[in-house]
């Protein structure tokens, strides 16, 4: 296997667990919404960033099979998870 398919797979398994984690948190906060109010002010951006690692997901998922079928759009999906990524991370740094 090439090294980049190991490091796509990495990030693509990263993303995913980041992604079904936050899925479970939104389903906690939507179930024990109504009990707790405190939480309806963390739902928005708790839902924001299931969204984002979804979409991540999504496109490591793309570029991993991009390189390991050695399809002619692999670096097209390449250069858009790398630069989704760059994108989460200049979302995630302190303002």
């Amino acid at each position: 296997m090439q090294p980049l398919a190991i490091v796509t797979g990495i990030l693509m398994g990263t993303s995913a667990a980041i992604a079904a984690s936050l899925s479970v948190v939104s389903l906690l906060f939507f179930l024990l919404g109504d009990e707790h109010p405190r939480l309806d002010a963390e739902f928005g951006p708790l839902m924001a960033s299931t969204g984002i690692f979804l979409g991540l997901t999504g496109l490591c998922a793309a570029g991993f099979l991009g390189v390991v079928k050695n399809t002619r759009w692999k670096w097209p999906a390449q250069g858009a998870m790398w630069t989704a990524i760059a994108g989460v991370v200049l979302y995630y740094l302190p303002a």
